[in-house]
């Protein structure tokens, strides 16, 4: 008898070890997994955000796995505070910062450059920033960003502007250059600049299920850089070639500095259901005066992505005009027309068209003077139709050939008569 309770003994002696072990090993396993899911064991991770206060003091609070450093600046037209971090994963609930509260009225987060993340908080009124912090974790609760604003008259909020340090685009160094726009020049072969919008903090157009803009003209224009590279005929260069964010500006000097033959800018549109629920793809040129009052809409919106980035723009210059005439003289605006109906063409083919697929308007990152240049919205991500195919593979790598195939039908034709500058 004793015998056996000896073993009994050695028997619970054993499962309570075994207990012990596992409960030892759950924070490792949950450190592996987290490091597998999103880079967490690298990067900071933010994992939920609350707004409280009224129209005149309003905190934002944002949970993080560890403390971080930031710099809290404002911008105006329209009053926006902009929040400068180290790179973070964010992980916070389905659509936040999609509505607002208090003098928040919306925010959006995300990746600016490599290293960096940025929050943009748009503004009801001016608002001046009175506390902006990170607390370190403590007590069983994660490390907190505090961000307290506190409601102020338009005058000192411009005047807060000149004393503020400068932003992070402008203190700390360039961004790299954008993945893949190393350019050979001893290649004689001419080059495509593809130029997937949005990226990083912008995200471009949301579908109400959820699909972001960024992320679906990222794929397309991947798949139509394989087709190109593979027929030989041409090189590729993309304005960015991960989720990260772009300027507007640099998007457009890339082209212009490498000599390019061709740009082609790839973009997703949406509508609110308040306005009909158009549908089809669309391919824009540049023009001083919008086409009709929906081309003007969608240029306005794009150029806007600088703003929604959180990036200053009352230094840049406004030079259309000069622009115009110089697409005039060097018949770039003419051949940016020319491809713009091959790939309507094209695109009839394989993709549903808008009612008025070719139209024009002021797009800023179609103004480089000496490159032909397009923007091409594949559909509409707000109408159920359209996002179906979107989200089709099938589709997308029709898309990129029918893309692919006005592409060498332009330029077999063009380049040869249009030699391009080599400085």
């Amino acid at each position: 008898m004793k015998g056996l309770e000896r073993m009994a003994v050695r028997a619970a002696s054993a499962i309570l070890l075994a207990i012990l072990f596992a409960a030892a090993a759950i924070p490792a396993l949950d450190s592996a997994l987290g490091q597998s899911l999103g880079q967490s064991g690298s990067y900071p991770v933010a994992t939920d955000v609350r707004l409280a206060g009224d129209l005149v003091e309003t905190r934002l609070v944002m949970d993080l796995s560890r403390k971080v450093d930031l710099h809290a600046f404002t911008l105006a037209n329209p009053y926006r505070v902009v929040v400068d971090i180290p790179e973070v994963v964010f992980r916070l609930p389905p659509k936040a910062g999609e509505s607002g509260h208090g003098l928040i009225k919306a925010f959006r987060f995300g990746l600016m450059m490599e290293g960096g993340s940025r929050i943009v908080l748009d503004l009801a009124k001016p608002a001046r920033v009175q506390k902006a912090f990170v607390m370190d974790a403590a007590a069983g609760d994660p490390a907190r960003l505090v961000l307290d604003l506190v409601a102020t008259d338009r005058a000192s909020f411009l005047r807060q502007i000149v004393l503020d340090e400068k932003p992070l685009t402008q203190r700390m160094p360039a961004a790299p250059q954008p993945q893949g726009t190393e350019v050979n020049n001893s290649d004689p072969r001419p080059l495509v600049v593809l130029d997937p919008g949005h990226g990083g903090i912008d995200t471009g157009t949301r579908a109400p299920t959820g699909e972001l803009e960024k992320d679906i003209v990222l794929d397309v224009a991947k798949r139509l850089r394989a087709r190109i590279e593979s027929a030989g005929k041409y090189r590729v260069l993309m304005t960015r070639s991960d989720d990260t964010y772009v300027p507007l500006a640099e998007r457009v000097a890339v082209a212009r500095k490498a000599n390019a033959a061709l740009f082609v800018s790839i973009h997703a549109d949406s509508l609110p259901h308040s306005e009909g629920d158009a549908q089809g793809a669309t391919v824009y040129t540049l023009s001083n005066k919008a086409s009709d009052a929906e081309a003007a809409q969608v240029a306005e919106k794009e150029n806007r992505a600088d703003v929604v980035a959180g990036v200053d723009l009352k230094d840049e210059p406004d030079d259309v005009a000069g622009i115009l005439i110089d697409l005039a003289q060097r018949e770039t605006k003419a051949f940016s027309m020319q491809f713009a109906h091959k790939l309507v063409a094209d695109l009839k083919g394989v993709a549903r068209l808008h009612k008025e697929p070719l139209k024009s308007a002021g797009f800023r990152v179609l103004r480089a003077p000496d490159v032909p240049s397009v923007l091409v919205e594949l559909g509409y991500v707000s109408n159920r139709n359209d996002l179906r195919s979107l989200m089709s593979d099938s589709w997308r790598d029709r898309t990129a050939d029918s893309i692919a195939k006005a592409i060498d039908a332009y330029l077999s034709t063009h380049v040869a008569s249009a030699p391009r500058s080599t400085n």
